[in-house]
């Protein structure tokens, strides 16, 4: 498991029964997560005194009840990357906190490159993956298909003080818009996805990631350079263990470039139990 254990201003602090406590700065926030089916004893005082909890609709979605609770407000990770944290529909934050261990890793990669890099990211959502990768010196291409959520990425850029430099802002929808770059010559040394386990495009098209994953990684691949420096691939869908992630990653990538590709479960420690939470799983190739 790739655990991520430099934050100091979020963590979590308990899990038990669907649900788990996490301080976000100086706030505390209860969440659902399915993958937490333990029922271990709720001792922590968070259960009690949080800040907001979201709770799920019988009929599907859910709502915030807010205590305490600012329209939105700032977490650090590590000493360059700033984000801007806002509760939002569906539980989110605008920040998948396990994702800390493959923004070091990027960032190591990036920075020991020793050659200008460029990066694609894709699936972007609110860019700290892109936030990270300029911090580290890379140009990046950003892409999502909710303006929202670029703009949302923007002031992520601009909380971290990378607004300056080289980020190309695109809202489109991904499969699209690298069909579009082959096209044109474009190409990345290093990619990062992290495509939804369920969508539907702007068309209606249906995305399910078990059925469209493989087609499009396949497409992915044509947009690297010849000198590429390493994938990453997310994936939050539990039918998609790190052993399938890896033999699509081998299959497309190692066969074409060499190097060699590598999948584990992400996790964030918890305060109150000592163990690790599981949060997905996540692919990383490089040569």
């Amino acid at each position: 498991m790739w655990v991520t254990d430099k934050w100091r201003d979020y963590e979590v602090l308990d899990c038990s029964d669907g649900e788990k406590l996490e301080r976000w700065g100086d706030y505390t926030l209860v969440r659902p997560d399915p993958q937490v089916i333990w029922r271990t004893p709720r001792r922590h005082p968070g259960w009690l005194r949080y800040s907001a909890r979201y709770n799920r609709s019988n009929t599907g979605g859910g709502a915030w009840d807010k205590r305490s609770l600012p329209e939105r407000w700032q977490i650090k990770y590590g000493d360059r990357l700033t984000f801007n944290i806002k509760p939002m529909n569906f539980k989110h934050t605008g920040v998948f906190p396990e994702q800390g261990a493959n923004w070091d890793f990027a960032m190591n990669m990036i920075e020991k490159a020793g050659r200008p890099i460029s990066v694609l990211n894709l699936f972007a959502y609110t860019g700290a993956a892109t936030v990270a990768c300029a911090a580290a010196g890379a140009s990046v291409c950003h892409v999502d298909a909710a303006r929202g959520m670029v703009q949302w990425a923007r002031e992520n850029a601009e909380s971290s003080g990378v607004a300056d430099r080289p980020i190309r802002w695109i809202v489109d929808d991904c499969a699209k818009f690298v069909e579009r770059e082959i096209r044109r010559g474009r190409r990345y040394d290093a990619i990062i996805m992290d495509p939804p386990s369920y969508g539907r495009g702007p068309g209606g098209e249906v995305w399910k990631l078990e059925e469209n994953l493989w087609p499009f990684v396949e497409l992915v691949s044509g947009v690297l350079s010849d000198d590429p420096l390493f994938v990453i691939i997310n994936s939050y869908t539990t039918g998609l263990s790190p052993s399938v992630l890896t033999y699509l990653s081998e299959s497309i990538f190692t066969k074409r470039f060499g190097g060699r590709s590598e999948a584990q479960e992400l996790g964030l420690p918890v305060r109150e139990s000592g163990l690790c939470l599981p949060c997905g799983a996540a692919c990383r190739w490089g040569r």
